[in-house]
């Protein structure tokens, strides 16, 4: 491993703002902070809002294991024309020894303009000297643009698609780009001619011990789905699946949709609520805190993937693996490709399809046992790479840089 005393710059979001890939970026920056090797954290994180803090979030969260200060750097607004500026001003001033971008394509905004500018970043950066390494959680040529909510008419998706496909070759001029996905290298070296390419797994959360059982809590049994919601991941089919369930099943059941809307659709969540009042048992846990993570995944029978198409490799999927949990899911795009390549197992449906979605979860809510098996080869196949490793090949990647 390195043995350099390494400062580190990571452009993220970070809890308690609620921004796309903070989830990640919690336990990412987690596992690098635990390594002997990086001293300083720079965490160039977006602006919150009045009366939260990032700082007094990191101080209940540091454990004994954590190595490296953190320093966080509010720098980036979400929608923000600026942003690429004042990320620039930021890294001059903290002068870490390699920034990393932890990103999607839609992480500086909801608007095209400044969500293209924010993209610019990383070879803005690199044009100042600065070495940059991108994590790069999805690419343009496997989003469904109209379903993520950024095109909804066949002109303005070629449109988007050109300029991603242009977006995409300025943040390949990054020292590094790393993905996923396999299927992401591939692609990326073909129709890009791209040679700075690296796989690096999106690898487990590290839950702090092993389940002590794979047995529920006394109570309704809970179908819980996690995320931002409103784009590709709507819950419309998995309420309707939950209704039919409720008329079939004996037991009492409940439904937990844990998360907020998606910036691309606000007030869904709260439209959807109100489209199915009538439906008893359903419960809306809105934002959903790192603390409340464990207690939320623990209490659930199954963890369902209500979407209609992916955008990258899932962190839900990981954390119920992390849980021991049995998972439902779509078998479409990325997401079924993680499943065959990285162990996990799950009860398959048809999208858009409550009835298939009701069937599903019958098979695993009916049969317990069959539940807890699958639930520990989850588990199994998240412990099989945690994200400490990952880091571990970041930092491999990061020293030859620095040589």
């Amino acid at each position: 491993m390195p043995k350099r005393n390494l400062r580190l710059g990571i452009v993220t979001t970070y809890p308690p703002g609620t921004g796309s890939l903070n989830e990640y970026a919690y336990h990412f920056v987690r596992a690098f902070s635990k390594k002997p090797e990086v001293t300083d954290l720079y965490l160039l994180v977006d602006e919150l809002p009045p009366g939260k803090n990032y700082q007094a979030e990191a101080d209940t969260q540091r454990t004994e294991e954590q190595s490296a200060r953190l320093h966080f750097v509010p720098t980036w607004r979400f929608n923000g024309i600026t942003n690429c500026w004042r990320i620039l001003r930021a890294v001059q001033q903290a002068k870490p020894d390699v920034v990393l971008f932890n990103i999607q394509f839609a992480s500086f905004g909801d608007r095209k303009i400044p969500a293209t500018l924010g993209l610019l970043t990383p070879v803005l950066l690199r044009l100042f000297g600065v070495r940059t390494v991108v994590l790069l959680h999805n690419i343009m040529e496997t989003v469904d643009l109209k379903q993520a909510g950024f095109a909804d008419k066949p002109l303005m998706e070629r449109v988007i698609r050109f300029m991603g496909w242009i977006i995409t070759h300025l943040i390949l001029r990054a020292h590094l780009v790393a993905v996923t996905i396999p299927k992401y290298v591939e692609i990326l070296e073909e129709r890009y001619g791209a040679t700075n390419v690296l796989l690096a797994p999106h690898g487990s959360f590290e839950a702090e011990s092993a389940p002590p059982s794979f047995d529920l809590p006394a109570g309704p049994l809970q179908i819980m789905t996690f995320g931002k919601f409103g784009t590709y991941k709507r819950v419309e089919t998995l309420v309707e699946a939950f209704d039919l369930l409720q008329r079939r099943q004996q037991g009492a059941l409940e439904l937990v949709i844990a998360g907020t809307n998606s910036p691309n659709a606000p007030s869904y969540l709260e439209t959807i609520a109100q489209q199915y009042a009538t439906i008893p048992n359903v419960r809306y846990t809105g934002y959903v805190a790192e603390e409340d993570v464990p207690r939320i995944f623990g209490e659930a029978a199954a963890v369902v993937f209500p979407y209609t198409s992916t955008t990258g490799s899932s962190g839900v999927l990981h954390q119920a693996g992390d849980y021991g949990k049995a998972v439902v899911l779509p078998k479409i795009g990325d997401l079924a490709e993680l499943i065959a390549e990285e162990g996990y197992t799950g009860e398959f449906f048809e999208p858009n399809n409550p009835q298939s979605l009701a069937d599903a979860l019958t098979r695993i809510l009916d049969e317990p046992a069959r539940r807890m098996e699958m639930g520990r080869q989850n588990y199994l196949a998240a412990r099989g790479l945690p994200l400490g490793e990952v880091v571990d090949w970041y930092l491999l990647h990061i020293e030859v840089l620095l040589k």
